[in-house]
């Protein structure tokens, strides 16, 4: 048989003792609150309204490794792509994995140091460029992000308002954005 400790016992201790308070039962007249998150204004009618020529193209490390695997080059693409001018924006994280990439990837370094690449500082500690640009794209809703990789497209797939740029059959496609805006569906 099995004995029950009393609440006196000493080898319990001081918040074992206090009882459990009891809980009240909610209304259901009552008011509730909850925390929605706020959407920036940019996003108030169907499509971003942040988004407009010249485009600045936020550029991940693999999107420069697969153009110049499929032979195209990275502004022209862009323009033919968008119908528009295009700046590509590459950040510090992303100039930092290129070049921890070494040797063999030097034609893609060179390609990063273009004049016409404009070059976006980072303040954050670490190097991992997807956190940098899912960050970035959250803050401001200006950008396209133009990557091939799988992982940071379904993240930035949840951030609304944010168009991604891709390599399909040897050119530049574009992913949710709206139509006024000339982007080519194929």
């Amino acid at each position: 048989m099995k004995r029950m400790i009393s609440l006196r016992d000493e080898r319990l201790k001081e918040k074992d003792r206090l009882k459990a308070p009891v809980k009240k039962k909610e209304d259901p007249s009552a008011i509730k609150e909850r925390e929605v998150p706020q959407h920036p204004s940019c996003l108030f009618f169907q499509y971003n309204t942040q988004l407009g020529p010249p485009y600045h193209i936020l550029v991940d490390t693999n999107f420069i490794n697969f153009s110049i695997k499929a032979k195209l080059d990275l502004v022209q693409s862009m323009m033919d792509c968008l119908y528009a001018k295009c700046i590509p924006c590459i950040t510090d994280c992303v100039m930092g994995e290129i070049e921890k990439l070494g040797q063999k990837y030097r034609v893609a370094l060179r390609i990063a140091k273009d004049p016409r690449f404009e070059r976006l500082p980072c303040m954050h500690k670490g190097t991992y460029a997807d956190d940098c640009l899912v960050q970035r794209v959250t803050q401001h809703k200006c950008y396209i992000v133009a990557t091939v990789d799988k992982e940071l497209k379904r993240r930035i797939r949840k951030i609304p308002g944010v168009p991604i740029m891709y390599i399909s059959r040897h050119r530049y496609n574009i992913e949710r954005m709206p139509d006024d805006y000339g982007a080519p569906r194929f």
